[in-house]
């Protein structure tokens, strides 16, 4: 799904507002082999926040408070991440963008799947107790 994300946010970028994000301008609209690593890249991200959303269920009392600070900061790392490298600053805001709604997708999807899976505890907080 973020891998789905990514590839709709850089064609809409290239295409439509004309910001050469990852590759030239003359790469077309998805742009080169770059995009395609960067879509894989988000794949492997969310096989991993699935992987750290899991164990957290298991074995932590409040889990969907930690995946949310943790999702939430990653993000916040990957949003901030394009303006540490030297482009054109449309580009660097497009691909802050793109990382925002990634990384809120991310933390949508797997957190309510996340809540769903856990039981209230005696105080009525959802535990990781399954």
């Amino acid at each position: 799904m973020v891998a789905l994300v990514i590839v709709v946010g850089v064609m809409l970028v290239r295409g439509v507002l004309q910001i050469p994000v990852l590759a030239a301008e003359g790469a077309g609209t998805y742009g080169t082999a770059t995009t395609t690593t960067y879509a894989f890249a988000g794949a492997v991200i969310a096989i991993v926040a699935t992987a750290l959303l899991h164990l957290l269920l298991l074995f932590m009392p409040r889990p969907m408070q930690f995946f949310y600070w943790i999702a939430a900061l990653v993000t916040a790392v990957a949003v901030l991440l394009p303006f540490t490298f030297s482009a054109q600053w449309e580009a660097q805001i497009a691909t802050a963008a793109i990382n925002l709604v990634a990384g809120v997708c991310l933390m949508s999807i797997l957190g309510s799947i996340g809540s769903s899976s856990v039981l209230p505890d005696e105080g009525g907080y959802p535990t990781g107790r399954m």
